[in-house]
């Protein structure tokens, strides 16, 4: 494939993705306003928040396996062509249990998106160019976690609610397009027969772990709720372990974890994603409620971050950087950087923007080295004809890392909170608090939540530079290991049949 075609494929992907991922996060605004439309209880709106990554997280992994079986192109169609239908049912929804059936549906074209754009970039791009184009992929897939919330309020301040879905029905229709003329076809030869007992392990298995996470902020961790969830979750995948060790064909073949490389990059995948979408969460509240800013304005004075990861990664820099320092020097250096960033703008910035911004940028320069290296590691260490199993393994872990970063880093400032006075005793959110505290308590609720946050975006960066060292170490060894290691550059290694 000519080069000007690759370029033209990766921004038609990256588009795609980035709509995908921003539907992750643009409802985080819209929930009043959904809540006043449809007449709902927070219950019924917290399901149409969670339906789409219940559903999307559930089903990466059978879709990946699905994509390098039966045609990677073929499952993006299916998944473009599904997101574009429920997002029109979805905007055009009467009440809320069509916008959660649309909302769960959308979230099934989204793991389908998910799994093939990646394997396209893994298939498209020569091994030359891989690290950069995977390096764009993934910054594509910050700028949207960022920009969600402004986008949302942007939307919401001229268009009706609907608009934030039916944006996404162009964006589906032109990669329709562009896929089936642009990308190749290419699918796993020798396929044998399909692990549907794996599939539906998997999916209910990570379903339920997403769901007893995302539920613990406002049930408890001890309620009944969520320890249901949870005993469901290490059942099914208890026995998801067990059937594939002895399944011909798994979905998920369990002696990948052997592979020092693998299970490094994936613990990277895992705990950046942990302390990177706590912290960010933890950012964004502070900005809004401590220092009064509109959704709008904070993602605005956020916007640093994902710029420059995006800027870095499409000028080249991030790849050369990466390919001087090597894949473990990489990884440790930029998720050491991303650890200290979030560190000077959640926990030493105590106002004006200097100090912020410096953490911001920080936080870019890190991911921009650590993001590419770690995805093309999880990518480089399965054998190439699996690279749909590799992208779906790669976005599982980044749905629980961040499911599990906001509910950790989320409890630790509520009970933080319900320790300081009796008015914030039973108080489930931030909002809660200050409506039972009065506006008496006001100040001294925020100066508690202030206090409280910077110790959740301690803890995260904490989990991000644990994630660094843990990464890096087993990087290392798998090279040693491996005699020569791979190329320096972290798109490949040393094993036949790899990327």
């Amino acid at each position: 494939m000519r080069p000007d075609r690759r370029a033209v494929v990766l921004g038609v992907v990256c588009l795609v993705q980035l709509v995908v991922v921003l539907d992750n996060s643009v409802l985080t605004v819209a929930v009043p306003t959904l809540s006043r439309e449809l007449d709902a209880g927070m219950s019924a709106i917290q399901w149409v928040v969670n339906a789409y990554p219940l559903a999307q997280a559930g089903l990466l992994l059978a879709a990946g396996a699905a994509a390098d079986r039966y045609g990677r192109r073929r499952l993006l169609l299916i998944g473009l062509a599904l997101f574009g239908v429920c997002s029109l049912a979805a905007g055009l929804s009467q009440d809320v249990g069509q916008l959660v059936a649309a909302r769960a549906g959308m979230g099934v074209g989204g793991a389908l998106i998910t799994c093939t754009t990646l394997a396209v970039v893994a298939q498209v791009f020569p091994e030359a160019e891989r690290v950069r184009a995977i390096g764009i992929w993934a910054a594509v897939n910050g700028l949207g976690f960022a920009a969600g919330p402004p986008l949302g309020g942007l939307i919401l301040s001229h268009f009706p609610w609907g608009a934030i879905f039916l944006i996404n029905v162009p964006v589906a229709l032109l990669g329709l397009a562009a896929a089936r003329w642009l990308i190749p076809e290419s699918r796993r030869a020798g396929a044998g027969r399909p692990d549907v007992p794996g599939a539906v392990l998997s999916a209910v298995g990570v379903v339920a772990l997403v769901h007893a996470v995302t539920s613990w902020p406002e049930h408890g961790a001890g309620s009944l709720p969520v320890l249901a969830a949870t005993a469901t979750a290490a059942v099914a995948l208890t026995g998801l372990v067990v059937w594939e060790r002895h399944c011909a064909d798994p979905v998920l073949a369990p002696q990948l974890f052997r592979n020092p490389r693998f299970t490094g990059a994936v613990t990277g995948v895992l705990l950046i994603s942990f302390g990177s979408a706590g912290a960010l969460f933890l950012l964004a509240q502070q900005l809004q409620y401590v220092r009064g800013f509109t959704a709008l304005e904070a993602g605005l004075y956020m916007a640093p971050f994902p710029l420059s990861v995006v800027a870095l990664n499409i000028r080249g820099l991030a790849p050369r950087m990466i390919a001087r320092l090597g894949e473990v020097r990489a990884v440790a250096l930029g998720m050491g950087l991303l650890a200290g960033g979030f560190a000077v703008a959640g926990v030493l910035d105590r106002g004006g923007y200097p100090v912020l911004l410096a953490g911001l940028l920080l936080m870019g320069v890190g991911c921009a080295l650590a993001n590419p290296a770690i995805v093309a590691a999880v990518m480089g260490s399965i054998p190439a004809d699996r690279a749909g199993s590799g992208a779906a393994v790669d976005g599982t872990m980044g749905e629980v890392g961040g499911s599990l970063g906001v509910a950790v880093l989320g409890a630790v400032v509520s009970s933080h909170l319900a320790a300081q006075e009796s008015w914030t005793v039973g108080s489930a959110s931030l909002t809660a608090v200050l409506e039972a505290a009065g506006p008496e308590n006001g100040p001294a609720v925020l100066d508690a939540f202030a206090a409280a946050a910077r110790t959740g975006q301690a803890l995260g960066s904490a989990a991000v530079m644990a994630g660094g060292l843990a990464t890096a170490y087993l990087l290392h060894r798998a090279r040693r290991r491996a005699g020569q290691g791979g190329l320096e550059d972290g798109v490949a290694v040393g094993a036949a049949g790899h990327p």
